[in-house]
C-alpha cells in the first residue's frame, strides 16, 4: 500500500464512508442487553458517552447472528426483525452527536461455556475440543454453513435497516469465522477446508450475501488476527493471514482491523496485568466451567496471574508486530488495535505508515471521551491495563473496575453532568 503522510486527526475513507480522524473505538462486549438480546437504556447510555466524546467511529460489541452463536449472557442480537427498532436507538444516539457506528457481527462457534449461555449444542468448522473450556463442538454440515451465511447476511440487513453505517465481520480471536480460517480448528475435507481458497470460502460467501442485500456502498470490514499464536498447533502466522486479507480484499472487503490470538492463546490480545482480571473471571464466566476446570482455576489462579503478567506485559501498540505486514500489501485501510493509550504512540504508528488507523477498547472503557481529550490536549482517566474490565466481560456490564481509575471516571462523568 502506498502511503501519503497522515496523522491521527487527518480524514480517512472506509469504503463509501468518510471519517474525520483515525482513532476508533474497537468492539468490546457491553453485557447490557436484556435476556432476549434486545437493546436496553443501559446499552444506549454506553454508546451515548462514546458519541458525546466525538469518537469518529464506534464498533459495537459482538452481536450474535443467531441464538446458536451467542457467546455470553446479556449480549446483543440481530437475529430477528423485531430487534431492528431497538438497534435503531443506538444509531440514533450516535448520529445525534455526529458520530458513525458499525455493528460487529459474530458467531462464537466452539469458544463458549455451554452452561453460561444455556446452549444445547456447540458447533464449529470441525469437532476439535476447546482446551480452555473443555467444550467439544459438533462439525457443521454443508447445509448448515449455507444457513449461517444467510444468518450473517440477514443480520447485516437488519443492522443497515436500523441505521448502522456499516458492519464488521468478527473473523479473529478464535470465533467461528476464525475457526474456519485456522487449520488447527478446520480439519474439513470438503469445499470449506484444506486450501486457503476453501478456508476463506465461508467468509467470502457471507460478504457476497451481505452485498446482495445491502449494496456495494454499505461498508463491510473484517477483524482479523495478525497471528494465531497457537504454539505446537497448526495456527496461522502473519504471512498466512496477509494472504487471507488479500483474498478478502479481492472479494470486496473495505478494511481490516488487526488483532491477535485465540482463547487458547492465553491473553496476548489484552496485554497488561491479570490479578484483578482473573479474580473477576473465576467468579464470573469461569464459574460455569466444568467442575475440574473451575476448581483448577480457583486453586491455581495466583500462579496463572503471575505467569500471565510475565508473558503478556502491557505496552502500547503491541499488534504493530503484525499490522505493518498488512499495510505494506493491502490497498484498503489497515486498522491496528492493541494497547494504544497516548497521542504520541498513535501519531507515530500512523505517521510512519505502520497502519492507516488505530483503535482502542480498554482505554475507551476507562475514558469514553478519550478522542476529544487527546485532540484537545486534556487529561482524562487513563487505563492502566489492569484488565479488570476484561475479567467481567459477559458477567457484569463493561466498565472500569480499577478502584482509582474507576473513581476518576465517575468524577469526570459527574462533572460533565453538572456542566
Amino acid at each position: 500500500m502506498s502511503h501519503t503522510t497522515a496523522s491521527l486527526f487527518s480524514p480517512i475513507r472506509i469504503g463509501s464512508l468518510a471519517l474525520p480522524a483515525r482513532l476508533f473505538k474497537t468492539a468490546t462486549a457491553e453485557t447490557r442487553a436484556d435476556a432476549s438480546g434486545g437493546v436496553t437504556d443501559a446499552v444506549v447510555d454506553f454508546y451515548r458517552l462514546l458519541a458525546k466524546g466525538e469518537t469518529p467511529l464506534i464498533v459495537t460489541g459482538n452481536i450474535y447472528v443467531n441464538r446458536q452463536g451467542k457467546s455470553a449472557p446479556r449480549q446483543l442480537g440481530a437475529d430477528e426483525d423485531g430487534k431492528i427498532e431497538g438497534l435503531r436507538r443506538i444509531t440514533g444516539v450516535v448520529h445525534g452527536f455526529g458520530g458513525r457506528i458499525f455493528a460487529q457481527l459474530n458467531h462464537c462457534g466452539r469458544q463458549v461455556v455451554p452452561d453460561f449461555v444455556g446452549a444445547p449444542e456447540v458447533v464449529s468448522a470441525s469437532g476439535v475440543t476447546e482446551l480452555l473450556t473443555g467444550t467439544r463442538p459438533r462439525a457443521l454440515g454443508s447445509d448448515e454453513i449455507g444457513a449461517l451465511v444467510t444468518a450473517f447476511a440477514e443480520a447485516a440487513r437488519r443492522c443497515q435497516a436500523a441505521g448502522f453505517d456499516g458492519v464488521q465481520l468478527h473473523s479473529a480471536n478464535g470465533y467461528l469465522l476464525s475457526q474456519f480460517l485456522t487449520p488447527y480448528t478446520n480439519r474439513r475435507g470438503d469445499e470449506y477446508g484444506g486450501s486457503l481458497e476453501n478456508r476463506t470460502r465461508f467468509a467470502r460467501e457471507i460478504l457476497a450475501a451481505i452485498r446482495l442485500r445491502c449494496g456495494d456502498d454499505f461498508p463491510v470490514i473484517m477483524k482479523l488476527n495478525g497471528a494465531d499464536r497457537l504454539p505446537l498447533r497448526p495456527g496461522l502466522d502473519t504471512e498466512d493471514l496477509v494472504a487471507v486479507a488479500l483474498r478478502m480484499q479481492e472479494a470486496g472487503i473495505d478494511a481490516v482491523e488487526i488483532t491477535v490470538g485465540h482463547y487458547e492463546s492465553g491473553f496476548p490480545m489484552v496485554c497488561g496485568t491479570f490479578d484483578l482480571c482473573l479474580r473477576h473471571m473465576v467468579d464470573g464466566s469461569m464459574a460455569q466451567l466444568p467442575f475440574v476446570r473451575r476448581t483448577a482455576m480457583r486453586w491455581f489462579r495466583p500462579l496463572v496471574a503471575w505467569a500471565s503478567n510475565h508473558l503478556w506485559k502491557g505496552r502500547e501498540g503491541f499488534n504493530l508486530d503484525y499490522a505493518p505486514a498488512f499495510a505494506r500489501r493491502l490497498s484498503i485501510p489497515v486498522i491496528c488495535v492493541g494497547g494504544f493509550r497516548s497521542r504520541a504512540a498513535m501519531e507515530d504508528a500512523i505517521g510512519r505508515g505502520l497502519c492507516g488507523a488505530v483503535s482502542a477498547g480498554r482505554a475507551f472503557i476507562a475514558d469514553p471521551f478519550l478522542f476529544r481529550h487527546l485532540r484537545d490536549g486534556q487529561a482524562g482517566p487513563r487505563c492502566v491495563d489492569c484488565n479488570g474490565c476484561v475479567g467481567h466481560l459477559g458477567a457484569q456490564p463493561a466498565d472500569c473496575y480499577h478502584p482509582l481509575v474507576g473513581a476518576d471516571k465517575r468524577a469526570m462523568l459527574a462533572r460533565e453532568d453538572s456542566d
